[in-house]
């Protein structure tokens, strides 16, 4: 019994003796750099909306919260410093409460990730219409939000080069670059953001206008189908003639040479299908390292938490 007591006395000077080294040194879990770097992005996101949205207002923004960045931040900020919170603190105090939240959160996430990998696959024709239709909104809104603006920008002129969404005749849905609005005085009405330029700088200054009024340049496609046709098929172009003057005159711009020396005719949807199909295998790669990575979080925390009950139980039964 005595000899029993002896050791636990000694097991209980020894662990108290790593609590101590363990404060006092400069042990840094890899957790804490994602907390930081979750919570600098989380503040960085939290005062661009800040900036630029009055509160009074934030309620009205939060209906389209998808079209500003600075949500996008702050949502991504607030899961990665939730996620790196959850597992420093549970890894540096052996904390097997805050360990299990960490592999339920990263667990869900990982479920979150494999769902929309699979769905968006089976469903890839109703994913397309419901992406269209979110960037029909990012569109109207060009004008709206500074910070949806850039990033629009940033994605036609310097990620995917292209112009609207299926063309630049997709921003005749702004109100500044309506066609219609030239009756209003609009400098902008029947043209398209600088970002579309294929060259926008003048002497290493960015010309802003050099999108103004484009797609006005275009001549009516409609006589060169009639024309083009009449000497083969004049029978068949009387009978289709309505249909064909139809769709010539709404892809007229489109087709246009003379736009298209000056602005990207290729729309940002078909660019950014043809972007994914370029780099599948880059992608591929890297979604399959962050479900590794993933994984090996989860189990890692999984076996320290046994690793804690483990130890607890030796301490309660003494031995």
């Amino acid at each position: 019994m005595v000899r029993r007591f002896g050791d636990c006395s000694l097991a209980l000077i020894m662990h108290q003796v790593y609590l101590f080294r363990r404060r006092n040194s400069s042990e840094v879990s890899c957790f804490v750099k994602y907390m930081l770097i979750g919570l600098a992005i989380l503040l960085v996101g939290v005062w661009a909306q800040i900036e630029k949205t009055p509160l009074s207002q934030l309620s009205t923004r939060l209906n389209k919260f998808y079209l500003d960045p600075a949500w996008l931040l702050i949502i991504i900020g607030g899961v990665t410093f939730i996620i790196g919170f959850t597992g420093c603190i549970g890894a540096l105090r052996e904390n097997t409460c805050l360990l299990a939240c960490y592999s339920a959160f990263v667990g869900i996430l990982l479920l979150i990730e494999l769902t929309a990998g699979i769905l968006g696959f089976v469903f890839k024709d109703w994913l397309k219409g419901q992406l269209e239709s979110r960037l029909d909104d990012m569109i109207i809104y060009y004008r709206d939000d500074p910070d949806l603006q850039s990033f629009i920008d940033w994605i036609q002129k310097d990620w995917l080069h292209c112009c609207g969404i299926n063309g630049p005749g997709d921003w005749d849905l702004n109100i500044y670059f309506n066609s219609s609005s030239e009756a209003l005085g609009s400098p902008e009405a029947g043209g398209v953001p600088f970002s579309c330029c294929k060259s926008s700088k003048i002497e290493g200054l960015i010309n802003y206008y050099c999108g103004h009024g484009v797609r006005k340049f275009a001549i009516l496609s409609s006589n060169i189908f009639q024309e083009g046709c009449l000497g083969q098929a004049q029978s068949w172009l009387m009978k289709n003639v309505t249909v064909l003057c139809s769709l010539a005159m709404g892809v007229a711009v489109l087709q246009s040479p003379a736009a298209c020396l000056k602005i990207y005719c290729e729309g940002c949807l078909q660019r950014g299908l043809v972007w994914l199909e370029r780099n599948f295998g880059a992608m591929g790669a890297l979604a399959s390292t962050i479900v590794a990575i993933e994984i090996l979080g989860i189990c890692f925390a999984q076996n320290l938490r046994s690793d804690v009950f483990a130890q607890r139980a030796r301490w309660h039964f003494g031995m």
